[in-house]
């Protein structure tokens, strides 16, 4: 576990959003480890996914850590938690400074650019003229090749896992049927913290389908009693996530997250993915995984044919998308692969 507490940067000036909207404040939460070396050339920042935290040592063991490849020990690592989130950054549960009151439902619209404008004024307050790793999985990949596209300049290496150039309309479908659940639930309407917590226990279990495979759950959640006839290890599962989830989120997160992954296209008024891709400079590795249904191959594929000179490795795992958090030795096997190849070349 990570001993250093947490640090809070307010941004210098309102931040106009994407939509045209403005939020007059905004603070971010974010972590740092281990020391800028002399030459400052040794930060790594990581972009996190959906409902993770700032705190990275936490949410991804295996590849962040003492002894792992990422080691506080050799590099300053930065990991930002994203606008719109719970975990201190400014969201849809944060006092408006005029009212004093959470947006709650009425938090504005909030895109992948609009999280990437934060990063950016955080990046400028830590005085970061370059960055050595830029690495994101999911929504975090979003946001990275986001960033990467916007300042080619500052990023020597971009690390991309199961993620894509822009959101698929899969992918929207998926967001529109957990949020749908939550809209169901009346509580949602009620505008207080606990408001639509029920829907928000619907919208895992339907976020876990797409993050799993069926083979992870035929190996993990068939039942071995074949007499049953309810009450079977995979409903106790999809029904022990959501109440997980409830305990440490809020529906309103959810929403304004969900949709700002559904806004997600690198080619937006610039011509199309592959004309935006094509401003990447960063020397990249992209990770794809085998049994991912929500993020699937051919979309992280599309990514290393666009960006100039990228490298692409599959990983054979039967954990669906949530492989990129699980599959830690592969992922590690792929970097150490990756930053030679880099390096001779």
């Amino acid at each position: 576990m990570s001993s250093e507490e947490p640090h809070l940067f307010r941004l210098p000036r309102p931040l106009r959003l994407e939509s045209g909207a403005t939020l007059p404040r905004v603070e971010v939460t974010y972590h740092t480890y281990g020391r800028l070396n002399a030459a400052r050339d040794n930060v790594v920042w990581v972009c996190h996914a959906l409902t993770a935290n700032a705190d990275v040592l936490s949410w991804w063991p295996g590849l962040f850590g003492a002894g792992c490849h990422f080691d506080p020990a050799d590099w300053f690592i930065v990991c930002a938690n994203v606008l719109g989130s719970c975990y201190g950054t400014t969201g849809p549960l944060t006092p408006d400074p005029l009212t004093e009151q959470p947006a709650y439902q009425h938090f504005p619209l909030l895109t992948i650019r609009d999280m990437v404008a934060a990063h950016e004024a955080l990046r400028e307050h830590l005085a970061l003229t370059s960055v050595h790793t830029l690495i994101g999985g999911s929504l975090g990949g979003q946001q990275a090749v986001e960033w990467a596209v916007q300042r080619p300049e500052l990023f020597e290496n971009l690390v991309l896992l199961a993620t894509s150039a822009r959101h698929s309309a899969w992918g929207i479908a998926f967001n529109e049927a957990q949020r749908l659940a939550i809209f169901a639930d009346p509580t949602y309407e009620t505008a207080t913290p606990a408001g639509g917590a029920a829907g928000l226990r619907a919208a895992r279990a339907v976020a876990l389908l797409s993050y799993r495979s069926p083979d992870a759950y035929d190996r993990t959640q068939t039942d071995s009693d074949e007499s049953k006839l309810d009450d079977y290890l995979a409903s106790s599962y999809q029904r022990y996530q959501g109440d997980k989830l409830v305990a440490r989120f809020n529906a309103y997160s959810y929403v304004t997250l969900s949709r700002a992954m559904d806004s997600h296209n690198v080619g937006r008024r610039r011509g199309g993915v592959a004309a935006a891709l094509g401003r990447i400079r960063a020397r990249t590795l992209v990770v794809g995984i085998s049994s991912d249904v929500l993020f699937p191959p051919q979309e992280q594929q599309l990514l290393a044919r666009h960006i100039r000179g990228a490298m692409y490795a599959e990983m054979d795992s039967h954990f669906g998308h949530d492989g990129f958090l699980i599959e830690t030795a592969q992922i590690t096997q792929f970097l150490e692969r990756f930053y030679v190849q880099s390096y001779v070349h």
